[in-house]
């Protein structure tokens, strides 16, 4: 029987919950907005199938070095791209996938509602929704089970998720490797609380009115080195676009106030993963090539012959350059490293569980003058078309002034 004695030993991906035999487990919210397991112990018969499936007890920490292949690229529709987090490479590898008779598991907005969860699409109308990242843990609720039930049908899935969904799902599946499943995790930073976004939505509904067609996390309507949240409206005029610097559900998120607990110590920080391909994006394209422009680039980092076949069939939508996996990894912290543990993260959740959502969003992060005069200077350093430059010389110096 799974029991969580501390919240760190669950990452909520729903894996007891699809291979419970007896469907006596329940994923429920606690006050942070996060799934953990319940156990009905009345319907419980002992199987062990929830502990043998949980990704965290059995997690592999060791990072078993392999043959890997590192590739930069960019779709060739500028629209595709232009939609994307970064170069569309997901849109590409998919749109191959669904062209085969095949199905995609994505992360995307539940029909009506800006609630994230996992579900199944079989065209490409459908898999647009996959489309741009997801600041907000996604529920996989039966998608583990569908997904076994297409393969054993013989269709080809591709199951796109977070290190923890992707190592969740091979749990369940005991391990079984599927010739017809290919799975693509990505780079994660962690994973922010549904609460937290659910009433942050609330609060800019009352601020902004009028109706809402779509959340992006990361558009592109500044740029790709200054992306923004965005929210658009049935009224344009409406219309919300603010970077990381203003923005405060972003603030929360990249502060690390609204993680989940598993995320500051994630067992699935490794460079060598028991995913088939590796998707995040790359800052700056300058660092590794001039044969591609700065509109937005995917990293691939390819873990297996399988991937391999499915990036080849995939190029005919992408320009590619080769790159080194050695390369292609260095200094990406988030590849290896858990976020750190902010110590005001308690005291955020106990202001959130007690206050107004909008006095709650005001008291953390207010538009003082100096944010107000970070936002200007970034926007500044977007329109003269010199904001990576400045930002590596902002990083570079204070690197070295924490070097000394």
């Amino acid at each position: 029987m799974v029991i969580i004695n501390d919240k760190k030993d669950c990452c909520g991906c729903w894996s007891c919950a699809n291979i419970c035999p007896k469907h006596c487990i329940e994923m429920v919210e606690d006050e942070e907005g996060f799934r953990y397991p319940k156990v009905d112990k009345t319907l419980c018969v002992d199987c062990g199938l929830c502990e043998k499936s949980c990704p965290v007890i059995n997690a592999d920490t060791q990072d078993n070095p392999f043959e890997q292949q590192g590739w930069l690229v960019q779709h060739k529709d500028e629209q595709i791209r232009h939609e994307s987090t970064s170069g569309g490479a997901f849109t590409a590898i998919a749109s191959y996938v669904i062209g085969k008779g095949g199905v995609v598991f994505g992360a995307g907005y539940r029909k009506g509602s800006f609630v994230v969860v996992h579900q199944a699409a079989e065209s490409i109308d459908e898999m647009s929704l996959f489309r741009n990242s997801k600041y907000s843990q996604s529920e996989i609720r039966d998608c583990y089970n569908q997904v076994l039930q297409y393969l054993k049908n013989s269709r080809l899935v591709l199951f796109s998720g977070t290190p923890c969904q992707i190592e969740g799902l091979r749990c369940y599946l005991r391990g079984k490797d599927y010739d017809n499943l290919i799975l693509q995790d990505l780079v994660c930073h962690a994973i922010p609380s549904p609460a937290i976004f659910r009433s942050y939505i609330e609060v800019q509904q009352k601020l902004l009115g009028g109706e809402f067609k779509n959340v992006l996390f990361r558009d592109k309507f500044y740029g790709y080195h200054y992306s923004s949240f965005s929210i658009y409206n049935t009224d344009k005029n409406r219309d919300y676009h603010k970077g990381v610097d203003t923005n405060a559900y972003l603030r929360a998120f990249f502060d690390n106030l609204s993680d989940r607990p598993s995320c500051y110590d994630c067992r699935f920080k490794k460079r060598y993963r028991k995913s088939d391909i590796t998707l995040w994006d790359c800052f700056p394209i300058e660092k590794f090539t001039n044969k591609l422009d700065g509109k937005g680039t995917t990293r691939v980092l390819v873990h297996t012959k399988k991937g391999a076949e499915i990036i080849n069939a995939a190029m005919k939508d992408l320009n590619a350059v080769s790159v080194n996996p050695d390369s292609l990894t260095d200094g990406v912290r988030e590849m290896f490293k858990s976020v750190p543990y902010n110590p005001k993260r308690q005291q955020f959740f106990d202001d959130f569980k007690k206050m107004d959502s909008v006095v709650f969003f005001k008291k953390w992060f207010p538009i003082t003058l100096k944010v107000r005069l970070n936002s200007f200077v970034r926007l500044t350093c977007h329109r003269l078309g010199i904001y990576t430059l400045a930002k590596r010389v902002f990083l570079k110096f204070y690197t070295k002034k924490d070097e000394r």
